[in-house]
């Protein structure tokens, strides 16, 4: 006779595979969103232990666009909320180290360029264009409307490509 899993491992085992196949995309995400890897990493583990208890229901549906959601809507209340838990100073502790390889990758030019928008704009900018969503699916995941989404689109790009972090790296023909 067979032996059968219980439904906790079950589920413990499909959100395991879930998190391995879908969290660096995940984490990618929340990147664009806070400008930050640590940062990041810290939204996508605190998604992923919001959606947890609840991932027997989840799976049924659209996983990957509920966690994305829980993604928006965390980082949403983190930037809302007026303490950080960090004050700028007049001056660094320590000083930058120059990158290297700054000029052959175009990823830290884009992700100065989108820490300069505010954060609907961001989210938009950063829903629509690296997650391939279309308009009416990143008024969903925002709950606003679709006009918002154009509006905040158009913005965010009018200021991207003002941006003195991306100058030189756009094409003038």
């Amino acid at each position: 006779m067979a032996e059968q899993i219980p439904a906790a491992r079950l589920d413990r085992l499909a959100f395991a595979d879930f998190v391995s196949a879908r969290g660096q995309a995940l984490q990618r995400t929340a990147f664009l969103l806070t400008g930050d890897w640590a940062t990041a990493e810290d939204l996508l583990q605190s998604a992923l232990a919001r959606v947890y208890p609840r991932w027997s229901r989840i799976e049924r549906d659209d996983p990957e666009a509920y966690v994305r959601k829980v993604i928006v809507n965390t980082w949403s209340t983190w930037w809302r909320r007026k303490w950080r838990g960090e004050q700028p100073t007049e001056t660094l502790p320590e000083g930058a180290v120059a990158d290297a390889y700054a000029e052959a990758d175009r990823r830290g030019a884009v992700a100065a360029a989108l820490a300069t928008l505010p954060p609907k704009q961001r989210a938009v900018l950063v829903l629509r264009f690296h997650e391939d969503m279309s308009e009416a699916q990143v008024a969903a995941t925002l709950g606003v409307s679709v006009g918002t989404v154009k509006s905040q689109t158009a913005k965010g790009l009018a200021k991207l490509r003002s941006a003195d972090a991306l100058a030189g790296y756009g094409s003038k023909s």
